[in-house]
């Protein structure tokens, strides 16, 4: 049994097929972030899952693709934890861009595949090879244009005042937006990260707002432009977007990338079914 895996910050998908492809199982859990998860939380978020319980002996092979994978650190412990666990398997750990790039790009063709989800991330395909130009330090000091950035920002206009009295009160009966949730959230529990990005829904809902598209506008040109623009030739190649903001944000994504001259490739909202085709396509036979 092969397991495939795509794990964002916020929830991880599983997918489990046999020698010949077959899907056996498929199942979901909490986000396996290993740069804001103790590997007893990762631990835990693993085996009180039933299907992954039950099957853990048969796995042969685990490909995790996960955000907080692009560093050694974070890599080798969560490898330690899937050691724990899956006896009997071998381990591929990658960062999340890999799975993006095999689950948007089009192999042969050069691209640039970008990741706007809780977190946020950009590559380069070059139809072969994946280069990564700018290495993620993760939600405090990059992740521009995702779901915890937008969230912060959302709060931060809360509290300034800078959005409406209408939308404010709708915000405060949607959210504990007292100063010691807030902060409880942030500075002492787990997952900050996706608590933030919680609040991007809103953000979503309202986005017709002026204060909020101002919010995404200058969220996606700093992510163009620290990002994407890292490139050389980004306004020769499609731009691939993956991840829940990008699906909701698609309207602005290309605005904003047309004011750039680029050009706006596909957008996938869940890369799994595409990352299991890959492997199916690619990886399996070799098993």
């Amino acid at each position: 049994m092969v397991l495939i895996v795509d794990s964002g910050s916020t929830k991880t998908d599983w997918i489990a097929v046999d020698a010949k492809g077959n899907t056996l199982f498929s199942t979901q859990t909490l986000g396996l972030n290993p740069q804001v998860l103790s590997s007893a939380i990762l631990k835990e978020r693993i085996i009180n899952n039933y299907d992954l319980y039950q099957n853990r002996a048969s796995v042969s092979h685990l490909y995790f693709y996960g955000a907080g994978c692009g560093v050694d650190s974070p890599q080798r412990r969560i490898r330690l934890v899937f050691e724990e666990i899956f006896t009997n398997s071998e381990f591929t750990i990658k960062e999340d861009t890999h799975a993006a790039v095999y689950a948007a790009a089009e192999i042969g063709k050069k691209s640039i595949v970008c990741i706007l989800g809780t977190g946020s991330n950009c590559t380069y395909f070059d139809g072969e090879d994946i280069e990564q130009r700018v290495t993620s330090l993760g939600y405090v000091l990059m992740d521009e244009a995702s779901g915890n950035f937008f969230g912060k920002q959302l709060i931060r206009s809360y509290y300034f005042r800078t959005m409406s009295e209408d939308l404010a009160r709708e915000f405060e009966q949607e959210y504990d937006l007292t100063p010691d949730t807030i902060k409880e959230n942030i500075y002492r529990r787990e997952n900050p990260n996706t608590y933030l990005a919680t609040f991007s829904k809103f953000l979503i809902k309202h986005k017709d707002n002026a204060v909020f598209q101002q919010i995404i506008a200058n969220g996606l040109e700093r992510f163009i432009n620290h990002q994407i623009l890292q490139f050389s030739n980004a306004k020769e190649v499609p731009i691939h977007f993956i991840g829940s903001i990008s699906f909701f944000l698609e309207a602005e994504i290309k605005k904003a990338l047309a004011l750039k001259g680029l050009t706006m490739g596909r957008i996938v909202q869940r890369p799994i079914e595409e990352l299991v085709n890959y492997h199916k396509s690619l990886i399996l036979p070799e098993v």
